[in-house]
Protein backbone atom coordinates (compact mmCIF):
# COMPACT_ATOMS: atom_id res chain seq x y z
CA UNK A 1 0.00 0.00 0.00
CA UNK A 2 1.07 3.52 -0.62
CA UNK A 3 -0.17 6.07 1.83
CA UNK A 4 0.85 9.99 1.31
CA UNK A 5 0.14 13.48 2.51
CA UNK A 6 1.05 16.73 1.25
CA UNK A 7 4.52 16.60 1.16
CA UNK A 8 3.32 14.64 -2.58
CA UNK A 9 0.80 17.33 -3.23
CA UNK A 10 1.84 20.57 -2.12
CA UNK A 11 3.81 21.03 -5.48
CA UNK A 12 3.34 22.81 -8.46
CA UNK A 13 3.33 19.11 -10.16
CA UNK A 14 0.95 17.63 -7.61
CA UNK A 15 -1.14 15.90 -9.90
CA UNK A 16 2.23 14.50 -11.99
CA UNK A 17 3.17 13.19 -8.48
CA UNK A 18 0.45 11.25 -8.12
CA UNK A 19 -0.07 9.81 -11.40
CA UNK A 20 2.95 8.45 -10.92
CA UNK A 21 2.57 6.89 -7.88
CA UNK A 22 -0.58 5.31 -9.42
CA UNK A 23 1.58 4.18 -12.78
CA UNK A 24 3.46 2.09 -9.86
CA UNK A 25 0.84 0.63 -8.21
CA UNK A 26 -1.02 -0.61 -11.20
CA UNK A 27 2.49 -1.85 -12.77
CA UNK A 28 2.77 -3.91 -9.43
CA UNK A 29 -0.67 -4.92 -9.67
CA UNK A 30 -1.15 -3.06 -6.03
CA UNK A 31 -4.75 -1.74 -7.24
CA UNK A 32 -8.18 -3.63 -6.28
CA UNK A 33 -7.07 -6.01 -3.87
CA UNK A 34 -7.15 -6.07 -0.03
CA UNK A 35 -4.27 -4.45 1.78
CA UNK A 36 -3.02 -2.80 -1.41
CA UNK A 37 -3.93 -0.09 -3.58
CA UNK A 38 -3.41 3.84 -3.03
CA UNK A 39 -4.38 6.00 0.53
CA UNK A 40 -4.14 9.94 0.40
CA UNK A 41 -4.14 10.45 4.22
CA UNK A 42 -6.23 13.06 5.06
CA UNK A 43 -5.30 16.20 7.21
CA UNK A 44 -8.00 16.54 8.82
CA UNK A 45 -10.94 13.98 10.39
CA UNK A 46 -13.78 14.97 7.67
CA UNK A 47 -11.81 16.63 4.69
CA UNK A 48 -13.22 13.09 2.79
CA UNK A 49 -16.74 14.13 4.14
CA UNK A 50 -16.22 17.75 2.13
CA UNK A 51 -14.93 16.23 -1.01
CA UNK A 52 -17.64 13.49 -1.07
CA UNK A 53 -20.49 16.23 -0.37
CA UNK A 54 -19.01 18.27 -3.40
CA UNK A 55 -17.06 20.88 -1.93
CA UNK A 56 -15.00 20.54 -4.99
CA UNK A 57 -15.24 23.62 -7.89
CA UNK A 58 -15.83 20.24 -10.16
CA UNK A 59 -17.57 17.97 -9.02
CA UNK A 60 -21.36 17.61 -7.24
CA UNK A 61 -22.10 15.13 -4.56
CA UNK A 62 -20.83 11.61 -4.67
CA UNK A 63 -18.06 12.76 -7.08
CA UNK A 64 -20.46 13.42 -9.61
CA UNK A 65 -18.66 15.87 -12.35
CA UNK A 66 -20.39 19.12 -13.13
CA UNK A 67 -20.08 19.30 -16.57
CA UNK A 68 -21.94 16.20 -17.68
CA UNK A 69 -25.33 16.81 -18.27
CA UNK A 70 -26.79 13.65 -17.65
CA UNK A 71 -25.01 14.08 -13.78
CA UNK A 72 -26.45 17.13 -13.32
CA UNK A 73 -30.10 16.63 -14.62
CA UNK A 74 -31.16 14.93 -11.26
CA UNK A 75 -29.67 17.96 -9.47
CA UNK A 76 -31.75 20.37 -11.40
CA UNK A 77 -34.93 18.79 -10.97
CA UNK A 78 -34.48 18.20 -7.09
CA UNK A 79 -33.20 21.93 -6.73
CA UNK A 80 -35.40 23.68 -8.78
CA UNK A 81 -32.47 25.42 -10.32
CA UNK A 82 -29.84 25.06 -13.29
CA UNK A 83 -26.66 24.02 -11.56
CA UNK A 84 -23.88 25.73 -13.72
CA UNK A 85 -22.28 23.58 -16.37
CA UNK A 86 -19.18 25.06 -16.15
CA UNK A 87 -16.47 24.04 -13.09
CA UNK A 88 -15.83 26.91 -10.49
CA UNK A 89 -12.91 28.36 -9.32
CA UNK A 90 -10.30 26.72 -7.20
CA UNK A 91 -8.66 28.36 -3.89
CA UNK A 92 -6.12 29.89 -5.97
CA UNK A 93 -7.92 30.84 -8.97
CA UNK A 94 -9.88 32.81 -6.82
CA UNK A 95 -6.54 34.65 -5.42
CA UNK A 96 -5.96 35.35 -9.32
CA UNK A 97 -9.42 36.24 -9.61
CA UNK A 98 -9.36 39.06 -6.71
CA UNK A 99 -6.34 39.94 -8.30
CA UNK A 100 -7.93 40.58 -11.60
CA UNK A 101 -11.18 42.48 -10.11
CA UNK A 102 -13.26 39.32 -11.18
CA UNK A 103 -13.90 37.88 -7.33
CA UNK A 104 -14.85 41.55 -5.14
CA UNK A 105 -16.72 39.17 -2.64
CA UNK A 106 -16.12 36.17 -0.07
CA UNK A 107 -17.78 33.99 1.99
CA UNK A 108 -15.24 31.63 4.41
CA UNK A 109 -16.58 29.18 6.39
CA UNK A 110 -14.08 27.11 8.94
CA UNK A 111 -10.64 28.59 6.64
CA UNK A 112 -7.91 31.20 7.52
CA UNK A 113 -6.66 31.68 4.32
CA UNK A 114 -5.04 34.94 5.40
CA UNK A 115 -2.46 32.81 7.50
CA UNK A 116 -2.75 29.27 5.79
CA UNK A 117 -2.06 30.28 1.98
CA UNK A 118 1.51 30.44 0.13
CA UNK A 119 3.22 33.76 -0.01
CA UNK A 120 1.35 35.42 3.35
CA UNK A 121 2.22 38.87 1.83
CA UNK A 122 0.33 38.77 -0.99
CA UNK A 123 -3.03 36.68 0.32
CA UNK A 124 -3.52 38.86 2.90
CA UNK A 125 -3.16 41.83 0.30
CA UNK A 126 -5.80 40.22 -1.85
CA UNK A 127 -8.20 39.40 1.20
CA UNK A 128 -7.78 43.07 1.79
CA UNK A 129 -8.80 44.49 -1.37
CA UNK A 130 -12.18 42.62 -1.59
CA UNK A 131 -15.34 44.66 -1.68
CA UNK A 132 -17.31 42.48 1.26
CA UNK A 133 -16.17 39.97 3.29
CA UNK A 134 -18.31 37.19 5.55
CA UNK A 135 -16.22 34.74 8.02
CA UNK A 136 -18.32 32.05 9.81
CA UNK A 137 -15.89 30.30 12.28
CA UNK A 138 -15.57 28.86 15.57
CA UNK A 139 -12.88 31.88 16.11
CA UNK A 140 -11.76 35.25 15.32
CA UNK A 141 -9.33 34.26 13.49
CA UNK A 142 -6.75 36.52 11.10
CA UNK A 143 -8.62 36.36 8.25
CA UNK A 144 -12.17 36.93 10.22
CA UNK A 145 -10.33 39.97 11.70
CA UNK A 146 -10.82 41.58 7.88
CA UNK A 147 -14.36 40.74 7.71
CA UNK A 148 -17.13 43.08 7.17
CA UNK A 149 -19.79 39.80 9.18
CA UNK A 150 -18.61 37.49 11.20
CA UNK A 151 -21.00 34.25 11.83
CA UNK A 152 -19.77 32.37 15.06
CA UNK A 153 -20.65 28.48 14.23
CA UNK A 154 -20.60 25.67 16.39
CA UNK A 155 -18.44 22.95 17.08
CA UNK A 156 -19.47 20.65 14.78
CA UNK A 157 -18.01 17.49 16.43
CA UNK A 158 -19.52 18.56 19.56
CA UNK A 159 -22.17 20.69 18.63
CA UNK A 160 -23.76 19.46 15.56
CA UNK A 161 -26.21 16.62 14.25
CA UNK A 162 -24.59 15.24 11.48
CA UNK A 163 -21.74 12.67 9.81
CA UNK A 164 -17.90 12.50 9.43
CA UNK A 165 -16.29 10.14 6.43
CA UNK A 166 -13.01 9.14 7.18
CA UNK A 167 -9.64 8.37 5.05
CA UNK A 168 -11.47 4.72 4.73
CA UNK A 169 -14.54 6.05 3.11
CA UNK A 170 -16.35 5.19 6.01
CA UNK A 171 -19.20 7.38 6.85
CA UNK A 172 -20.14 7.54 10.50
CA UNK A 173 -22.79 9.50 12.41
CA UNK A 174 -22.02 12.39 14.76
CA UNK A 175 -24.24 13.28 17.41
CA UNK A 176 -24.93 16.66 19.46
CA UNK A 177 -23.95 16.27 23.13
CA UNK A 178 -23.58 20.15 23.67
CA UNK A 179 -25.71 23.82 22.81
CA UNK A 180 -23.29 25.83 21.10
CA UNK A 181 -21.92 28.50 23.56
CA UNK A 182 -23.26 32.74 22.95
CA UNK A 183 -24.54 33.37 19.82
CA UNK A 184 -22.16 30.40 17.91
CA UNK A 185 -25.06 28.57 15.83
CA UNK A 186 -24.74 25.46 13.59
CA UNK A 187 -23.67 25.60 10.36
CA UNK A 188 -26.15 24.49 8.54
CA UNK A 189 -28.96 26.16 10.61
CA UNK A 190 -26.87 29.35 9.39
CA UNK A 191 -26.80 28.89 5.68
CA UNK A 192 -30.80 27.79 5.98
CA UNK A 193 -31.37 31.46 7.81
CA UNK A 194 -29.21 33.45 5.16
CA UNK A 195 -31.44 31.81 2.04
CA UNK A 196 -34.56 32.59 4.25
CA UNK A 197 -33.44 36.13 4.50
CA UNK A 198 -32.65 36.09 0.70
CA UNK A 199 -35.88 34.89 -0.08
CA UNK A 200 -35.89 31.35 -0.55
CA UNK A 201 -37.48 29.16 2.84
CA UNK A 202 -35.63 25.80 2.44
CA UNK A 203 -37.82 24.59 5.73
CA UNK A 204 -36.39 23.10 8.67
CA UNK A 205 -32.31 22.74 8.93
CA UNK A 206 -32.45 19.18 9.56
CA UNK A 207 -29.34 17.55 9.35
CA UNK A 208 -30.68 14.07 8.41
CA UNK A 209 -33.56 15.50 5.58
CA UNK A 210 -30.12 16.89 4.11
CA UNK A 211 -28.77 13.39 4.19
CA UNK A 212 -31.95 11.99 2.62
CA UNK A 213 -32.02 14.37 -0.03
CA UNK A 214 -28.42 13.71 -0.47
CA UNK A 215 -29.19 9.84 -0.84
CA UNK A 216 -31.53 10.35 -3.44
CA UNK A 217 -29.05 12.19 -5.38
CA UNK A 218 -25.22 10.71 -5.25
CA UNK A 219 -25.69 6.79 -6.04
CA UNK A 220 -22.52 5.86 -3.48
CA UNK A 221 -24.58 7.05 -0.54
CA UNK A 222 -27.97 6.03 -1.56
CA UNK A 223 -28.07 3.12 1.15
CA UNK A 224 -26.99 4.66 3.79
CA UNK A 225 -29.99 5.65 6.11
CA UNK A 226 -29.07 7.25 9.54
CA UNK A 227 -30.96 3.75 10.94
CA UNK A 228 -27.88 1.55 9.17
CA UNK A 229 -25.20 3.68 9.70
CA UNK A 230 -26.21 3.49 13.80
CA UNK A 231 -26.71 0.14 13.90
CA UNK A 232 -23.37 -0.47 11.53
CA UNK A 233 -21.41 1.85 13.25
CA UNK A 234 -20.51 3.21 10.04
CA UNK A 235 -20.76 2.23 6.03
CA UNK A 236 -18.29 2.48 3.47
CA UNK A 237 -19.21 3.92 0.18
CA UNK A 238 -20.10 2.82 -2.22
CA UNK A 239 -23.32 1.59 -0.64
CA UNK A 240 -25.70 1.34 -3.40
CA UNK A 241 -29.53 0.22 -1.49
CA UNK A 242 -29.99 -0.47 2.13
CA UNK A 243 -29.35 -4.53 1.41
CA UNK A 244 -25.59 -3.75 -0.03
CA UNK A 245 -23.09 -3.69 3.14
CA UNK A 246 -20.74 -1.12 1.63
CA UNK A 247 -17.59 -1.77 -0.36
CA UNK A 248 -14.58 -3.01 1.64
CA UNK A 249 -11.69 -1.41 -0.87
CA UNK A 250 -12.36 -0.05 -4.42
CA UNK A 251 -11.68 -0.96 -8.03
CA UNK A 252 -11.55 -5.09 -7.43
CA UNK A 253 -13.18 -5.45 -11.16
CA UNK A 254 -9.66 -5.02 -12.62
CA UNK A 255 -8.96 -8.61 -11.33
CA UNK A 256 -12.36 -10.03 -13.29
CA UNK A 257 -12.04 -11.78 -16.45
CA UNK A 258 -13.16 -10.11 -18.99
CA UNK A 259 -12.53 -6.65 -17.01
CA UNK A 260 -15.49 -4.84 -16.90
CA UNK A 261 -15.59 -1.34 -17.83
CA UNK A 262 -12.35 0.32 -18.92
CA UNK A 263 -9.05 -0.99 -17.87
CA UNK A 264 -6.71 1.88 -15.65
CA UNK A 265 -4.62 3.80 -18.29
CA UNK A 266 -0.75 4.47 -17.58
CA UNK A 267 -0.26 8.31 -17.74
CA UNK A 268 3.56 9.39 -18.61
CA UNK A 269 4.82 12.45 -16.44
CA UNK A 270 7.77 14.00 -16.49
CA UNK A 271 10.25 15.06 -13.85
CA UNK A 272 9.93 19.06 -12.74
CA UNK A 273 12.08 20.28 -10.31
CA UNK A 274 10.73 22.94 -7.92
CA UNK A 275 10.35 26.46 -9.12
CA UNK A 276 12.23 27.70 -6.56
CA UNK A 277 15.46 26.58 -7.53
CA UNK A 278 18.38 26.72 -5.43
CA UNK A 279 21.42 28.80 -5.94
CA UNK A 280 24.11 30.21 -4.15
CA UNK A 281 22.21 33.31 -2.76
CA UNK A 282 19.59 30.54 -1.44
CA UNK A 283 21.56 26.83 -1.46
CA UNK A 284 19.00 25.21 1.25
CA UNK A 285 16.12 23.93 0.86
CA UNK A 286 13.09 24.65 3.38
CA UNK A 287 10.27 21.90 3.32
CA UNK A 288 7.38 22.77 6.05
CA UNK A 289 4.62 19.95 7.52
CA UNK A 290 3.21 19.74 11.14
CA UNK A 291 4.07 18.78 14.72
CA UNK A 292 2.05 16.35 16.59
CA UNK A 293 0.67 18.65 19.00
CA UNK A 294 -0.21 21.43 16.79
CA UNK A 295 -2.92 22.19 13.79
CA UNK A 296 -2.23 24.31 10.63
CA UNK A 297 -1.92 27.83 11.63
CA UNK A 298 -2.53 27.26 15.29
CA UNK A 299 -6.08 28.78 15.95
CA UNK A 300 -7.68 25.90 17.31
CA UNK A 301 -4.41 24.33 18.76
CA UNK A 302 -2.95 27.58 20.31
CA UNK A 303 -5.74 28.38 22.60
CA UNK A 304 -4.93 25.29 24.77
CA UNK A 305 -1.39 24.37 26.25
CA UNK A 306 0.49 21.10 25.41
CA UNK A 307 3.49 19.57 27.26
CA UNK A 308 4.92 18.65 23.83
CA UNK A 309 4.55 21.97 22.13
CA UNK A 310 8.10 24.09 21.82
CA UNK A 311 7.12 27.01 19.51
CA UNK A 312 8.47 27.88 16.31
CA UNK A 313 12.16 26.81 15.49
CA UNK A 314 13.90 26.11 12.09
CA UNK A 315 15.24 22.65 12.17
CA UNK A 316 18.38 21.65 10.57
CA UNK A 317 20.59 18.67 10.27
CA UNK A 318 23.67 18.46 12.22
CA UNK A 319 25.63 18.71 9.11
CA UNK A 320 24.62 22.16 8.34
CA UNK A 321 24.90 22.93 12.00
CA UNK A 322 28.00 22.26 11.90
CA UNK A 323 28.92 23.65 8.31
CA UNK A 324 27.45 26.80 8.98
CA UNK A 325 28.82 27.26 12.95
CA UNK A 326 25.07 27.29 14.45
CA UNK A 327 23.87 26.53 18.15
CA UNK A 328 21.17 24.91 19.33
CA UNK A 329 18.39 27.92 20.10
CA UNK A 330 20.70 30.39 18.29
CA UNK A 331 18.33 32.62 16.82
CA UNK A 332 18.99 33.08 13.04
CA UNK A 333 17.40 35.33 10.29
CA UNK A 334 15.91 32.62 7.30
CA UNK A 335 15.35 34.53 3.95
CA UNK A 336 13.37 33.47 1.06
CA UNK A 337 13.21 35.25 -2.33
CA UNK A 338 9.63 36.76 -1.27
CA UNK A 339 10.50 37.56 2.69
CA UNK A 340 12.50 37.04 6.18
CA UNK A 341 11.88 35.97 9.54
CA UNK A 342 13.55 34.91 12.94
CA UNK A 343 13.58 31.75 14.22
CA UNK A 344 15.86 29.79 16.92
CA UNK A 345 17.77 26.77 15.38
CA UNK A 346 16.67 23.27 16.71
CA UNK A 347 19.50 20.26 15.52
CA UNK A 348 17.49 16.91 14.07
CA UNK A 349 19.17 14.14 12.93
CA UNK A 350 16.38 13.03 11.20
CA UNK A 351 16.79 15.79 8.61
CA UNK A 352 19.88 15.06 5.60
CA UNK A 353 22.17 17.84 4.52
CA UNK A 354 20.26 20.65 2.77
CA UNK A 355 16.96 20.00 3.79
CA UNK A 356 15.28 22.75 6.59
CA UNK A 357 12.27 22.24 8.46
CA UNK A 358 9.39 24.52 9.71
CA UNK A 359 5.72 24.89 10.88
CA UNK A 360 3.04 27.47 10.57
CA UNK A 361 1.98 26.67 13.69
CA UNK A 362 2.59 30.08 14.91
CA UNK A 363 1.69 32.60 13.16
CA UNK A 364 2.29 35.36 16.17
CA UNK A 365 5.58 34.62 16.48
CA UNK A 366 6.97 33.35 13.51
CA UNK A 367 4.76 33.91 9.94
CA UNK A 368 6.37 30.96 7.88
CA UNK A 369 4.28 31.67 5.04
CA UNK A 370 5.83 34.74 4.02
CA UNK A 371 8.86 32.75 2.87
CA UNK A 372 6.69 30.42 1.01
CA UNK A 373 6.16 30.30 -2.84
CA UNK A 374 2.83 30.39 -4.14
CA UNK A 375 3.48 28.68 -7.21
CA UNK A 376 0.84 26.43 -8.12
CA UNK A 377 -0.13 23.24 -9.90
CA UNK A 378 -2.56 24.45 -13.05
CA UNK A 379 -4.63 21.10 -12.55
CA UNK A 380 -4.94 21.03 -8.74
CA UNK A 381 -4.44 24.30 -7.75
CA UNK A 382 -1.92 23.48 -4.84
CA UNK A 383 0.62 25.90 -3.70
CA UNK A 384 4.23 24.72 -3.63
CA UNK A 385 4.95 24.41 0.20
CA UNK A 386 7.14 21.97 0.11
CA UNK A 387 9.88 23.61 -1.85
CA UNK A 388 11.18 26.97 -0.59
CA UNK A 389 14.97 27.98 -1.17
CA UNK A 390 16.63 30.01 1.53
CA UNK A 391 19.67 31.04 3.15
CA UNK A 392 20.22 31.56 6.72
CA UNK A 393 21.80 34.46 8.19
CA UNK A 394 23.38 34.67 11.58
CA UNK A 395 22.10 37.43 13.88
CA UNK A 396 24.68 39.82 15.13
CA UNK A 397 24.38 40.03 18.92
CA UNK A 398 25.29 43.62 19.69
CA UNK A 399 28.12 43.99 22.28
CA UNK A 400 27.82 45.86 25.24
CA UNK A 401 29.72 49.28 25.62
Amino acid sequence: MICWTLGITEHHNAVDNVLALINLATLTGHVGRYGSGLNPLRGQNNVQGGGDMGALPDRLPGFQHVERDELRAPFDAAWGVKVPAKKGWHLSQMFDAIERGELRAAYVIGENPVQSEADQKRARHLMESLDFLVVQDLFLTATAELADVVLPAAAAWAESEGTVTNSERRVQRVRKALEPPGEARDDLWIIFELARRMGHDWGEASAEKVWNELRTLSPVHTGMSYARLEALGGIQWPCWDEGHPGELFLHSRLWEDPVPGSRVPFVPVDHDPPVDRLDDDFPIRLTTGRRLDSYNTGVQTGSFSSPRRRGETLDVSPEDAERLGLAEGERVRVVSRRGRVEAPVRVDPGLRPGLTFMTFHFQDEVATNLLTIDATDPKSGTAEFKATAIRIEKIEVPVPA
